[in-house]
C-alpha cells in the first residue's frame, strides 16, 4: 500500500535516525496523537526506508511477563537468536541497549500508555536506560502513544522522563492537500466533500472508493447499516471518556450549529458549568473541538467559539447519532435523501469549505508564497452600537499592511458583482479598514465595475 504525506514527519525522523548514526548516541523521540492519525504507519515506514536493524513492538494490555516474551520473540526472529529467557521489561531493554552499542539500531515501542498500565515504574526504567546509554549506544528510540494526555504528561517536569525526550510530534490530521491524494481521480469539487465527511484521518481516507461516487462513499461507509464506520466515532469516545453521556450531549449541541458557550449550556442538559468546561477541555485536547476566539478580541472570552474539528464527528452526530432511529428502519439511500442530502449540500459542506480555505492559506504563508506573510488569520468580531448589531467575519488575515477581507461562497450560481459590491459595504461599515477583499468560490465571480482591490480563487488553485 502506497505511503501518502506526512513529509516534514519523515524528515524529522531521518534527521534523528542519521543524527544517532554519526554521533553514537541515543535520540529519543515521542509521538503521540488521536487514533487512526498514522502514527504507527509513519514509524513502520520510516523502518521500511531507513535500512537499518530495526525492532518494532505493540505493546499490549497484558502483564509485564506477556509483553516482554513478545519483544523477547521478536528480538530472537529479528537476529536470529535463540529464545530469550529475560523476565522483566528492564532485562530486554537492557539487552537491546547494549547491543545497539555495536550496531544503529531502531526500537518502537507503540501504544506505550499499555505498559504504562501494568509495569510499575516503566518511565524511570526507561529513563536510568537512557541515561545509562546516552553516550554509547547508537538508537534511535520511538515511544508511540494514542492517549495523548498520558503521552503528553511524559514531558511533563515532574515526569521521569522529563529532558530525556529530544524531539516529540503531535501528529495531526492531514489538511486538504495531503488527504485528497487518497481520492485524486475525483474532481476538485467532489474533493472538498469528501473532506468534509471524512476528515484528515488516513484510516479513513483509505476506504474511500474512487470507482463510485461521493454519495455512495458516504452511504456504504457511514449511512448503511453495519457500515464500515458506523461505529467509529463512538467506539474511539468511549476509549477515551468515561462519562460519554456529556460528551454526546457536547456534541450534539454542536453539530447543531451552537458555539457559544452560553448556548451549548443551554441546548445539551449538561448538568452544570464546570462540568461543560471540563468536556470541552477533554474534546479539545482529543483534536475533535476547538476553541476560536477573534484575531481583533483574543483575550475576550465571551466571544469566544467552539466548533467539532474533526469532520466524521460533526457528520456523525449532525445524522446518524441524531437520526439513528429512522435509520435504522429505513432504505439507507432514503435516509440519506430525506435527512442530509439538501443539508450537506447547503449547510454542511459550505461550513467545512470554511476551513479547508483557512488551510489553504496556511499552507500557502507556511511555504512563503504570501508577501507580506500572514501574522494572523480567523474570525474578526464588529460591535455596532448605533445599529444595535454584532457579528463575526468568518476569514479575515492580518499582515503588516492590515486586513484582507475573504468570503468564501460554495454555491452553484454565479456571484454577480451587486453581490461582491454589497459585501465589501458590509465590511466596510463595520470599520474594519481592509486594504483587499478576495473572495474564493467554487462558481464564478463577476467583478464588473468593482473599483476595489478585489480578486478571486477558484477551486483549481486551491490545489496548485
Amino acid at each position: 500500500m502506497k505511503f501518502i504525506g506526512r513529509n516534514a514527519q519523515l524528515k524529522k525522523l531521518n534527521k534523528a535516525v542519521s543524527y544517532t548514526t554519526k554521533h553514537e548516541c541515543v535520540q529519543t523521540v515521542l509521538i503521540y496523537g488521536r487514533r487512526r492519525v498514522g502514527k504507527s504507519e509513519l514509524v513502520k515506514h520510516l523502518i521500511k526506508t531507513a535500512n537499518i536493524p530495526s525492532i518494532y513492538y505493540e505493546c499490549k494490555q497484558v502483564s509485564e511477563a506477556s509483553n516482554v516474551q513478545g519483544i523477547c520473540n521478536i528480538i530472537a526472529e529479528k537476529f536470529n537468536l535463540p529464545k530469550l529467557g529475560y523476565k522483566t521489561i528492564e532485562e530486554v531493554l537492557e539487552f537491546i541497549f547494549h547491543k545497539a552499542c555495536k550496531e544503529n539500531m531502531i526500537l518502537v515501542l507503540d501504544e506505550y500508555s499499555y505498559l504504562r498500565e501494568n509495569i510499575k515504574g516503566i518511565d524511570s526504567i526507561i529513563q536510568s536506560l537512557i541515561d545509562k546509554y546516552r553516550e554509547s549506544a547508537k538508537i534511535t528510540f520511538i515511544i508511540l502513544g494514542s492517549f495523548v494526555e498520558i503521552m503528553k504528561n511524559l514531558l511533563e517536569h515532574s515526569n521521569p522522563l522529563y529532558g530525556r525526550v529530544d524531539f516529540s510530534i503531535n501528529l495531526k490530521p492531514m489538511d486538504y492537500f495531503e488527504a485528497s491524494q487518497f481520492y485524486p481521480s475525483f474532481s476538485y469539487e467532489d474533493k472538498i466533500k469528501l473532506y468534509s465527511v471524512f476528515g484528515g484521518i488516513p484510516y479513513y481516507n483509505r476506504l474511500i472508493d474512487d470507482s463510485i461516487s461521493v454519495e455512495e462513499n458516504i452511504l456504504e461507509l457511514l449511512v448503511s447499516s453495519e457500515a464500515r464506520l458506523e461505529n467509529e466515532v463512538s467506539m474511539y469516545l468511549n476509549a477515551e471518556i468515561s462519562k460519554i453521556t456529556n460528551a454526546n450531549e457536547v456534541f450534539g449541541a454542536l453539530a447543531k450549529g451552537y458555539s457559544k458557550y452560553k448556548d451549548i449550556l443551554e441546548q445539551s442538559h449538561v448538568s452544570s458549568s464546570p462540568t461543560l468546561v471540563d468536556v470541552l477541555e477533554k474534546l479539545i485536547k482529543m483534536d475533535v473541538v476547538e476553541k476560536r476566539t477573534p484575531i481583533n478580541d483574543e483575550n475576550n472570552k465571551r466571544k469566544a467559539s467552539y466548533h467539532i474539528s474533526d469532520p466524521l464527528s460533526a457528520f456523525y452526530y449532525r445524522y446518524i447519532f441524531r437520526y439513528d432511529s429512522q435509520r435504522k428502519i429505513m432504505n439507507s439511500k432514503s435516509f440519506f435523501d430525506k435527512y442530509i442530502k439538501e443539508d450537506f449540500e447547503t449547510i454542511f459542506v459550505p461550513h467545512y469549505f470554511e476551513d479547508i480555505c483557512k488551510q489553504y492559506l496556511i499552507r500557502k504563508n507556511m511555504n512563503g508564497e504570501f508577501t507580506p506573510i500572514l501574522e494572523k488569520i480567523g474570525k474578526y468580531y464588529y460591535d455596532l452600537p448605533s445599529e444595535h448589531k454584532n457579528g463575526e467575519f468568518d476569514i479575515v488575515t492580518l499582515d503588516e499592511n492590515g486586513y484582507v477581507f475573504y468570503e468564501v461562497k460554495f454555491r452553484k450560481e454565479k456571484i454577480a458583482a451587486v453581490v461582491v459590491r454589497d459585501e465589501i459595504l458590509q465590511v466596510k461599515a463595520t470599520g474594519m479598514k481592509c486594504y483587499k477583499y478576495v473572495f474564493i468560490s467554487k462558481s464564478p465571480v463577476l467583478l464588473d465595475g468593482i473599483e476595489e482591490h478585489v480578486s478571486v480563487i477558484t477551486l483549481e488553485e486551491l490545489w496548485q
